[in-house]
């Protein structure tokens, strides 16, 4: 991870086939592994929404693994990380379906706008670690 710039992270298929999206900007421009489905890697982490063949993962599961870089984020409070809409484009998920999972996100993590309002909204207070308000 490079300190000079956040973390970029984005969705991908479990497989790490980082060909579109922002898995392939991912791949370009901040080191993300091709092979690699999920976790660090560059100056990137990828979370996967999407299985080996390019099909959604489920919801649950999806949730799992963005619980699992929250604790990687707490574990880094010096560093940054960005937030892409992961599981709202390839994976056809609505931001709807996804920002609340993103809900106790720590104060190093910036989320897209659209995740944001949705928290907001449903009554997250995403300052203080998204606890209900």
């Amino acid at each position: 991870m490079h300190m000079d710039r956040p973390v970029f992270v984005f969705g991908s298929n479990i497989a790490g086939h980082h060909s579109d999206g922002d898995a392939l900007v991912a791949l370009r421009t901040r080191g993300a592994v091709y092979g690699q489905g999920c976790g660090p890697q560059g100056n990137a982490y990828a979370i996967p929404t999407r299985s080996g063949t390019g099909r959604p993962r489920a919801r649950q599961d999806i949730a799992e693994s963005v619980n699992e870089f929250l604790r990687f984020t707490r574990m880094r409070p010096w560093a940054l990380f960005d937030v892409a809409p992961i599981g709202c484009r390839l994976a056809g998920y609505s931001a709807e379906d996804i920002a609340p999972m993103f809900a106790a996100a720590p104060h190093n993590v910036s989320l897209p706008t659209a995740f944001e309002q949705i928290l907001a909204r449903k009554g997250f207070d995403t300052t203080q670690g998204g606890e209900a308000t």
